[in-house]
């Protein structure tokens, strides 16, 4: 599947939890029933994939993490904030760079309208 195929059933994913769950809960419950929603649907899943930074050849662990991996091509950034701020999008722009994936999903749960709580982001797609 290509980074929009696999978009589609995220997105899928993402409105089963919203629907069941609704708006208001903590990131980290999201989280989790994201992760299971996904890998219900045949997903592959990472959790928490440390990413690190190369700078003069050198790698450093600096302990960005991203939120969650689908099929080693999409990245999801979760939220469950008020409203998205600037540097949400650039803390998903920067992932996508360092990790050379293409596309990533930034998702607030924390909406009355799923639809308008989940952004792409691309890079170089």
């Amino acid at each position: 599947m290509d980074e929009n195929e696999i978009s589609y059933l995220i997105r899928k994913c993402i409105f089963n939890v919203y629907n069941k769950l609704g708006p208001g809960l903590l990131e980290s419950v999201y989280h989790r029933i994201l992760i299971y929603e996904l890998e219900e649907n045949g997903l592959e899943v990472k959790s928490e994939v440390i990413l690190p930074i190369i700078y003069d050849e050198k790698v450093f662990d600096i302990n960005f993490r991203i939120d969650i991996l689908v099929e080693n091509k999409v990245i999801l950034e979760l939220k469950s904030v008020k409203e998205l701020e600037p540097v949400h999008y650039k803390q998903l722009n920067t992932y996508l760079k360092l990790s050379g994936n293409k596309l990533g999903l930034l998702v607030n749960f924390n909406t009355t309208n799923i639809l308008t709580g989940i952004k792409r982001v691309a890079n170089n797609l």
